[in-house]
């Protein structure tokens, strides 16, 4: 096929040998499958911050750490400069969060590195070569669906173990291959310390996984693993070692407004009373 023009300086730089052709489109990036240096592999492309359609970016990079204060200066102003430096924050946040999740044991596709905005990674395939489904193109039986759910909340804890959480995973960011499933779409992962939305998107993400394995295993609905690592990580108790049960005792006494604003209501009649004593005292000691 036609070179695409953002991967010509890779093609000419001996990184890549041959591009094959266009896997996917998405929100934020165009995938291709590649021959680099003999193997095949993934070729993502980021889209510019003006083509990409991923929402409220600027919620997931909260809490983003730049070591560079110049550069931390420059992305706060907007300049050209800060713009540019934001593009090569959200890419990298995906180069990094794979090295640090593989190395965790997280199945996700082998970084290879990345080059002017282009991620050479792992082509995810099944044992005959051919390109591993999504997890949404999948069905599967009660028993392989408990047993997929219960990785993925082993992945997902090991994830809030490095600090990280996805913020955007669902059943169209797992690749299923023959060993079972595989974490894809990073660059919107969050600080789970340092973003104040790092909880929110956690549930969301244990939702999203669990709604789709619930079809097949309908006990799967009424577990609440994310509130129960949420809160074993705030407490310091969350280890890669911390085997989760799925159940977590809420807090199920929500406060009644409407008695709250009465009590507030009769104390400050009580300090008005008070105070009318006090002001009555001192006008008759007068």
């Amino acid at each position: 096929m036609k070179i695409p023009a953002r991967l010509q300086p890779l093609v000419e730089d001996g990184l890549i040998d041959e591009v094959l052709y266009q896997l996917m489109s998405g929100k934020e990036a165009t995938v291709y499958v590649v021959k680099s240096q003999g193997n095949i592999c993934c070729a993502k492309v980021y889209k510019e911050a003006m083509k990409r359609s991923f929402k409220k970016a600027a919620q997931y990079q909260e809490g983003r750490k730049v070591k560079n204060s110049r550069r931390a200066r420059a992305m706060e102003k907007g300049s050209s400069f800060g713009r540019k430096q934001l593009e090569d924050a959200w890419q990298n946040a995906e180069v990094d969060a794979l090295f640090t999740l593989s190395k965790a044991g997280v199945r996700v596709p082998q970084p290879y590195g990345c080059y002017d905005g282009v991620l050479l990674m792992e082509l995810v395939t099944d044992d005959e070569g051919n390109v591993a489904p999504r997890l949404n193109d999948v069905s599967m039986s009660s028993e392989q669906a408990l047993e997929d759910h219960a990785e993925m909340m082993h992945y997902t804890k090991l994830m809030l173990c490095c600090g990280l959480v996805h913020g955007d995973l669902s059943e169209f960011n797992v690749l299923v291959d023959d060993y079972g499933p595989v974490i894809i779409d990073l660059p919107q992962a969050v600080n789970a310390a340092a973003n104040n939305n790092a909880f929110s998107m956690l549930v969301r993400d244990v939702r999203n996984i669990t709604q789709y394995y619930s079809q097949f295993a309908p006990e799967l609905s009424n577990t609440l693993y994310a509130e129960e690592m949420w809160a074993l990580y705030e407490d310091g108790n969350l280890t890669p070692e911390t085997e989760l049960s799925g159940f977590f005792q809420q807090d199920l006494h929500e406060a009644d407004v409407d008695t709250v604003l009465e009590e507030i209501k009769a104390a400050f009649a009580e300090e008005q009373a008070r105070l009318a004593r006090i002001n009555g005292t001192t006008d008759i000691e007068e």
